[in-house]
């Protein structure tokens, strides 16, 4: 089903809209769901009653968390809203509530011994999670633009929600972030001479078709190898995948004899939070620097820190 006409056209309505790659990825991964739970009935011959039908089901029977229960619920909105134009209205659907887990943090000390077991890219990764309160794809994705050493601030761009925002860098890193600048750069322009460069998004990639030879555009934790991009099938370097810094993590934590604790990439942006918070930091100013919409997540890392 994956390479069906009907899925392809909602790719091309994503990709003509100008949303992210994981975006669409997600939409497809839950509209084709939803399709072999009602045994692969066409979308135009269903409506609202099966959405809600597989929403309860999303809760009931595959026990999913709220969130993941909202993702789905934007996707068949989209389905059903801008693709076939047959608007849903109002579902009268109630969320499942689940009680919400207290996040895992490490204290500053326990962050140290981690990134002690850790050296180069992988160390500055780290280091930025919990410097700088970012998402590890957020982190992946930088580009040299995003830098501002002067006024000790980073640019994410496109995070969660599609939003921008502005947070913390600290001034230790400098050193370690230009030489890894330099590093990318030296790809960048080896790159260049087969034509070829980072992966720029679609609609700014045939508004600024030279991008991929600006320094600004280059990815500081470029992959390995050269890919074809989905979007334009043009041949680039896309960033690092999130595995080799979780496989990194790993090994790390195992290193540092913390496996009492379950650790992730995550962990690290929670435990900013709570450093943050635990430093005197108002709980407004947190939820900017993390880009929380609702101050209601900030307030999570209060109960935290207890």
């Amino acid at each position: 089903m994956g390479s069906s006409p009907f899925l392809n056209e909602i790719r091309t309505s994503i990709r003509l809209r100008g949303m992210s790659l994981r975006t669409e990825k997600t939409y497809i991964y839950w509209i084709k769901d939803f399709i072999r739970f009602h045994n692969r009935k066409h979308p135009n011959t269903m409506g609202a009653d099966e959405v809600v039908a597989y929403l309860s089901y999303l809760a009931s029977r595959r026990n999913v968390a709220i969130n993941t229960q909202k993702v789905a619920l934007n996707a068949l909105a989209y389905l059903y809203n801008q693709f076939l134009l047959q608007p849903l209205g109002d579902l009268n659907f109630q969320f499942a509530s689940r009680p919400r887990r207290l996040p895992e943090v490490l204290n500053s000390m326990e962050v140290a011994s981690i990134l002690q077991q850790m050296s180069g890219r992988d160390k500055l990764i780290f280091s930025l999670l919990f410097g700088s309160g970012l998402r590890i794809t957020e982190c992946l994705r930088l580009r040299v633009k995003d830098f501002d050493f002067i006024n000790g601030s980073l640019t994410v761009r496109d995070g969660k929600g599609a939003k921008d925002r502005v947070t913390i860098l600290s001034q230790s890193l400098k050193s370690t972030i230009e030489a890894e600048i330099a590093a990318a750069l030296a790809i960048q322009r080896s790159d260049n001479l087969k034509a070829v460069g980072p992966s720029i998004p679609g609609v700014l990639a045939k508004k600024y078709p030279s991008a991929y030879r600006e320094p600004a555009w280059m990815f500081i934790f470029p992959s390995n190898g050269l890919c074809i991009h989905p979007n334009t099938g043009t041949l680039c370097r896309h960033h690092l995948h999130d595995s080799v810094p979780r496989k990194a993590l790993k090994q790390a934590v195992r290193m540092s004899g913390m496996m009492h604790k379950r650790i992730t990439c995550h962990t690290f942006r929670h435990s900013f939070a709570t450093e943050l918070l635990r430093s005197g930091r108002d709980i407004r100013t947190v939820q900017e620097l993390l880009g929380h919409f609702d101050v209601k997540t900030t307030q999570i890392y209060t109960h935290v820190l207890g």
